[in-house]
């Protein structure tokens, strides 16, 4: 049972491509800050509207507008890129903003996008581990330089290495028991998909826990979860947000049908959204905190929601909500 008496609460701003909804995002991105939020998050897609291909150039944009906010990655696929690129644009991403990046890592499960970068799906785990262990010697210094000219050991890649020493704080996204194994094993935290239910994250999180290397404690990794939330000013609203919420995962589980997100996806809404107003998502909040432990809320917004609204949102959770349930938010920077 969690008994700290903080939270921290991140935002997630997916689904940024065009020029407008970028700078709707670079907008919430500086009402976040404002709100003394933790952290801001980008995932990482590809092939689909509102995907965002580049979430470490979105990130970029964020560190210019931004003082203190934390800039995290929710799922960069590190499966499909060369790590040497990876290493050095988070390390450049780190550098720029003062030390302010975190990385969450995925695999990546859309055979589409594996196809459209030339990789079979069958090796996204073993690449997955041959990347980040390159990235992780990239950042230690030790790994050799291939490049034309290089001696035969190879000089340190000083300028791939980030400001965080030994490195940013990261994260592995995961959903299934091999995604989780494949976490505990390097002594890494999960962060939770937005699509299971706190049943299903209460186990995930066991099995995680079970199979962490010794002397891993598991009370030592955060426990970070991300969620679409909205606390609505009255209950019409909460009424009409919830049922876009429950069209959009119907939607999803339809897309789903099949694939590996089909069990993912199964189930009514209401056990992934935390809509209603105060003390409604005040009460979820704490099942999720008793249940899980919960220390890392990642906010993603609900849909068919304006920047406005969910602004407003954002602000009734951190000015409301979180103070039913003891948690202290840090003092709001000085305007």
């Amino acid at each position: 049972m969690a008994t700290r008496d903080r939270l921290a609460v991140g935002l997630a701003l997916g689904g940024a491509a065009d020029a407008r909804s970028w700078q709707e995002a670079l907008a919430l991105a500086g009402s976040a800050e404002e709100l003394a939020l933790d952290s801001l998050w980008l995932p990482e897609g590809h092939l689909r509207a509102g995907s965002t291909s580049s979430p470490l150039l979105g990130l970029a944009a964020f560190a210019a507008r931004t003082q203190r906010i934390r800039l995290g990655t929710s799922s960069l696929l590190i499966s499909i890129h060369p790590p040497e690129r990876v290493a050095a644009e988070v390390a450049a991403l780190d550098r720029l903003s003062g030390g302010r990046v975190v990385l969450g890592l995925g695999r990546g499960f859309d055979r589409a996008i594996f196809r459209a970068f030339g990789v079979d799906p069958r090796d996204k785990r073993d690449r997955f581990d041959e990347a980040l262990d390159a990235i992780l010697a990239i950042w230690a210094g030790t790994a050799a330089s291939t490049g034309p000219g290089a001696s035969e050991s190879g000089p340190a890649l000083e300028d791939a290495r980030p400001l965080q020493r030994p490195h940013p704080p990261l994260y592995v996204a995961a959903f299934g028991a091999k995604g989780l194994a494949q976490a505990a094993r390097r002594g890494l935290p999960y962060l939770a998909s937005p699509l299971e239910s706190l049943d299903a994250l209460a186990r995930n999180f066991a099995l995680h826990a079970e199979q962490l290397p010794p002397p891993c404690d598991p009370a030592s990794l955060p426990v970070a979860v991300m969620r679409t939330v909205h606390v609505a000013a009255d209950r019409a609203e909460a009424e009409r947000v919830r049922r876009a919420a429950e069209a959009e995962f119907a939607a999803l589980a339809a897309r789903a049908a099949g694939g590996p997100l089909a069990a993912r996806a199964a189930g009514a809404a209401a056990e992934r959204v935390l809509v209603g107003e105060a003390g409604e998502v005040a009460a979820a909040l704490a099942r999720y905190r008793d249940r899980l432990g919960l220390d890392l809320l990642v906010v993603r917004a609900a849909s068919r929601v304006g920047a406005a609204e969910q602004r407003a949102s954002l602000e009734r959770l951190v000015g409301d909500v979180l103070s039913r349930i003891g948690v202290k938010m840090p003092d709001r920077p000085a305007a």
